[in-house]
């Protein structure tokens, strides 16, 4: 078997791990790429001292650790400073370096076959709260963090992938795990739950329905709404609906198709008839928690949905 075969049935578990990383699908792609580049260019030096996947994680994660260096980390608007307090439109930071939070669709990362405990350990490592907090880590805290507890690598093999000790490794894991303590996401539901389903069909006939009832039933009160790609967002159920009283419109401007993205419930959104962009829910037994809103038209397709949907069957329904 040639060494492309051999390497590529660790490809989506390695966009996986850049993703973490990194916060962005589109660079994760890239790092991808570069890992597979040079495990091509380095496979006669391959020796077998290690598994092929901690070698190929080994050189994942090293790529990873060189674009943070060059380019920074990500974030979400709730990140870069206070709720607003009115509905003056979004407006991108006055910071070039901040750069945004991407999400990833789980048709990206999800082996085939499917293990239905693996896709639930797949989706809690991939929330995008979590994403969000591991932002916050310095690169080797993050990497570490990663490959250790999401991974479950152990240590020495850790230290083999980044050139140091075992004694280090565990120290900063102890660091790591701190440090996220004070981010790390609460509760969420999985987006099959019966709760989650509910809360997406309330968010869909809000919208599709211009309902704001629906809305209101599915936000907690504390809930939060972000703007990805500004500064702007919402915090508190009263200045979450008077946002999306503002933008439900009239009955079937609106179309929302389902999707998950960060292992969570999610929408394909279009206004009348065009691409919108992606929103990500965060389902708790007790309603959504959040709400980030990626307005960008070309997420839809990336997303495997069409430019253009297809008619609905009856009005006010979801698809």
């Amino acid at each position: 078997m040639s060494e492309f075969g051999l390497t590529e049935p660790f490809r989506k578990e390695l966009l996986a791990h850049c993703y973490r990383m990194l916060a962005s699908v589109h660079e994760a792609e890239d790092a991808v790429q570069e890992t597979y580049l040079r495990a091509w260019r380095s496979w006669s030096s391959f020796e077998g001292r290690s598994s092929l996947r901690v070698w190929l994680y080994r050189i994942a994660t090293n790529v990873c650790l060189t674009a943070i260096e060059q380019r920074g980390r990500r974030a979400l608007p709730s990140g870069l400073g206070a709720p607003a307090t009115d509905l003056s439109p979004g407006v991108p930071p006055d910071d070039p370096a901040v750069r945004f939070v991407e999400p990833i669709a789980e048709t990206l990362v999800t082996p085939a076959p499917t293990d239905p405990a693996a896709i639930v350990t797949l989706r809690e490592s991939l929330r995008l709260a979590l994403i969000a907090a591991l932002q916050y880590l310095p690169p080797k805290q993050r990497a570490v963090l990663i490959l250790r507890e999401v991974l479950a690598f152990p240590a020495a093999e850790v230290a083999t992938m980044l050139d140091t000790s075992v004694a280090a490794v565990k120290s900063t894991l102890q660091r790591a795990r701190a440090n996220l303590d004070s981010t790390a996401p609460g509760e969420v539901s999985a987006p099959t739950d019966p709760e989650s389903l509910a809360l997406l069909g309330d968010y869909i006939a809000g919208f599709e329905n211009a309902d704001t009832a629906a809305l209101e039933r599915a936000l907690r009160a504390d809930a939060a709404i972000e703007m990805v790609g500004t500064t702007t967002w919402f915090s508190g159920r009263v200045m979450c609906l008077q946002l999306l009283a503002s933008a439900v419109g009239a009955p079937g401007d609106w179309r929302m198709i389902p999707i998950i993205a960060n292992g969570q419930p999610a929408v394909g959104a279009y206004f009348k008839g065009d691409p919108y962009g992606v929103a990500v829910l965060t389902p708790t037994p007790t309603g959504l928690t959040h709400i980030h809103v990626f307005s960008d038209p070309e997420l839809v397709p990336y997303f495997g949905l069409p430019r253009v949907p297809a008619p609905q069957a009856a009005p006010g329904g979801s698809c």
